[in-house]
């Protein structure tokens, strides 16, 4: 029942929270809105919501965050040295990354990972029959394509695998 009220509580909590932050000095008519627009946006958009795969290893979905966020740290510092540094030393370039994953769920939060570390960027994702294929990457400094497209998927395509088991 209650499920079917809240499809998507963070969601609602967002969507809610939201509002109220950009109605400063709002009263109770803004609060009874955010509320209605909460839980009635996610009821609403329920159909379009792709449904996730469960997760089955949440200490490996640990892992996977500490590891993201170490990179975005240590990212940030690379490419700012990189985009200081003389331009001819760059060496931009587009790569496919091919997928051994086929929900396109997880495949979207591979190319959000991706996005979120600073000097590569997810282009796009191919989805042929409903099973994701592989990824087009953008990275600002790539030497060897082959050993970029290697370490997304030692990184973080494997530990996604093994989270969702797919």
């Amino acid at each position: 029942m209650i499920a079917r009220l809240f499809p998507q509580p963070v969601t609602s909590l967002l969507i809610a929270g939201l509002w109220i932050t950009q109605h400063p000095g709002a009263g109770a008519g803004t609060a009874l809105l955010a509320v209605l627009l909460g839980l009635g946006l996610p009821l609403l958009i329920q159909r379009f919501w792709p449904s996730p795969p469960r997760l089955v290893r949440p200490l490996v979905a640990l892992r996977l965050v500490l590891v993201v966020l170490a990179d975005i740290v240590s990212a940030n510092f690379v490419v700012a040295a990189q985009v200081l540094g003389p331009p001819a030393r760059l060496r931009p370039a587009h790569f496919t990354v091919p997928l051994d994953i086929g929900d396109p769920f997880v495949a979207t939060l591979l190319g959000g990972i991706i996005s979120l570390t600073p000097g590569t960027v997810t282009i796009d994702i191919e989805v042929i029959d409903g099973q994701a294929r592989r990824l087009f990457v953008h990275g600002l400094d790539v030497p060897d394509a082959d050993a970029a497209a290697a370490a997304i998927k030692a990184r973080y395509e494997a530990p996604l695998k093994e989270m969702f088991r797919c």
